[in-house]
């Protein structure tokens, strides 16, 4: 079980299982409830989507960029939906925008388990330390698209930098 802090200090309902199961949006954004894990939920959430990347990237570019198209959408809707209901704009539990956002750089990412490596460590710094202008997104964008959008900005430097490796021979 998760809990957030209203911004006064307050504390909000507790997310957990039950909420998790009490609207698909909920499922969807907590990712089945990987984002219930107390330690590091959006590390949990970056990793379950390297399987689905891995899986992304066995199809045709032009089908991995329509699901994951529409994938962002459906996160928006989720995402949105759940912190509403959570009562906090980007709840800790709240990890489809990390899931989404690793397997978008898997699929596109160089084979192998090197780049796999340096796409996770470089989305999951780029989406802790939220440099510019991810994090003017995060502050700045809000609702469901905000939640999912700096994470895909993220997503896009950290393919970015996987690319740099490859083209240096390093990935």
């Amino acid at each position: 079980m998760t809990t957030a802090q209203d911004e006064g200090g307050g504390a909000l309902a507790p997310v957990d299982i039950a909420f998790v199961a009490a609207h698909p949006a909920h499922m969807l954004a907590i990712v089945g409830g990987a984002g219930l894990f107390p330690y590091g939920p959006g590390t949990v959430g970056t990793l379950v989507g390297i399987p689905v990347g891995l899986l992304l990237a066995t199809l045709p570019a032009i089908v991995s960029g329509l699901i994951l198209a529409a994938t962002f959408l459906i996160g928006v809707w989720a995402c949105r939906t759940a912190a509403a209901n959570a009562g906090v704009h980007d709840h800790p539990a709240i990890v489809f925008d990390e899931t989404w956002a690793m397997a978008a750089v898997i699929a596109f990412a160089p084979a192998g388990g090197w780049a796999v490596l340096a796409g996770f460590l470089a989305f999951r710094l780029f989406d802790i330390a939220k440099p510019w202008p991810i994090g003017l997104i995060d502050r700045q964008v809000d609702h469901g698209l905000g939640i999912m959008l700096d994470d895909a900005v993220a997503a896009i430097f950290a393919l970015a930098v996987v690319a740099g490796l490859w083209r240096l021979g390093v990935v």
